[in-house]
């Protein structure tokens, strides 16, 4: 073990001596602290050892004093080297901010955040078409099994959790458009009421979002933890592309059971409004069916079922996307799942706006 750390002056040089480690550095940094002359030069040539305690002591006494360093290794001198490169002020956020320039910073660091995140999903959508292009040219690629898989996760599963919120909400429907156009004696057009609005927009709408909370968050937590898992890695390491084997089958998944699952949710609607049509109104069902057929036009069925594949794509998409997204820590997995989320359901919003405008301007009203 060496000898305890010490130093001598001689003019205006610091000699040092000894070890200059955490081990044996002693009480030299308060003695360098309490030290008052005047130093232009530190001289290292008689240390038997110097350690980052050490360098640092070293580099805080001589950048006080504005003295030069002699007499390291050329080992020794690249560790202070080191320490003098680490040696930078951090920089703080300023403690007093107004509101108002607060607000401000959020409000742009949110809008540029968005457009990052949507240049993103722009880019994620072109390969997912590319990957589909590719498997088009080489079928054998297409993952049959995987998307059959998804059909069932998609579709079939979520029949039960769509039928009874569907059904709950063609009652709804029903009921307070009864209540407000019995103050006009117009109860008979709660029908009109049900079948239009359920077939254009809230059958397709709701089946949107609730497939958005459900498969869209579920593609994100899958991608999301095979990301952590290295398993996409592991993927394209052996030469399989993550985007046709993990991104295409959800995807394809998603596109063709929205139709399905859309026509389905208007239907319980029509089923539940008719229920309570019968029992509120005493509408009969045959009444209530040949009513919807003169007066819901075959146009209403066309908008839904071109809104769902489009609607189901946003959703797979955007799930996909944010999954792929994850790295770092686990957190990762639920901050974006909970951004999947939350973007297919604004984004297919903003489409079935768009859609309705669309369609009213083609006369499909």
């Amino acid at each position: 073990m060496g000898a305890l750390a010490d130093f001598s002056e001689h003019g205006g040089t610091l000699r040092f001596t000894g070890d200059l480690s955490l081990a044996r550095i002693g009480d030299l940094p308060a003695r360098l602290d309490a030290h008052g002359g005047s130093v232009s030069r530190i001289d290292l040539s008689a240390i038997d050892r110097i350690d980052t305690i050490g360098a640092w002591v070293i580099h805080r006494f001589a950048k006080k004093h504005d003295a030069a360093i002699e007499g390291l290794r050329s080992e020794q001198q690249h560790l202070l080297e080191q320490v003098e490169a680490a040696d930078q002020a951090v920089p703080t956020r300023p403690t007093h901010v107004s509101p108002f320039n607060r607000v401000l910073g959020e409000v742009g660091e949110a809008t540029v955040t968005a457009g990052r995140t949507m240049l993103g999903l722009l880019g994620f959508l072109g390969a997912t078409m590319i990957a589909f292009v590719n498997v088009i040219r080489h079928p054998r690629r297409f993952r049959f099994n995987a998307t059959i898989q998804r059909f069932e996760v998609v579709g079939v599963s979520a029949l039960g959790i769509v039928g009874l919120m569907s059904f709950l909400i063609g009652i709804v429907i029903a009921q307070q458009g009864a209540v407000q156009l019995r103050q006009f004696g117009a109860e008979v057009f709660t029908i009109n009421l049900i079948g239009r609005i359920t077939l254009r927009e809230l059958g397709v709408l709701m089946t949107a979002i609730m497939v958005a909370g459900r498969s869209g968050s579920a593609f994100a937590a899958q991608l999301g933890t095979m990301k952590l898992t290295e398993e996409v890695d592991a993927m394209r390491t052996i030469g399989v592309s993550p985007m046709e084997a993990l991104v295409l089958p959800r995807t394809i998944a998603a596109i063709l059971m929205m139709p399905l699952l859309g026509f389905y949710s208007s239907l319980i609607a029509i089923i539940g409004g008719g229920l309570l049509c019968w029992w509120q109104l005493e509408i009969p069902p045959v009444t209530y069916v040949a009513r919807l057929r003169e007066v819901v036009p075959i146009t209403d069925l066309y908008v839904g079922l071109i809104k769902a594949p489009v609607f189901g794509a946003i959703i797979a998409v955007a799930g996909c996307f944010q999954g792929m997204q994850v790295e770092g820590d686990a957190e990762q997995v639920g901050t974006r799942t909970t951004a999947a989320v939350v973007q297919a359901i604004f984004l297919v919003i903003v489409l079935d706006a768009f859609f309705a405008v669309f369609f009213e301007r083609i006369g499909w009203i």
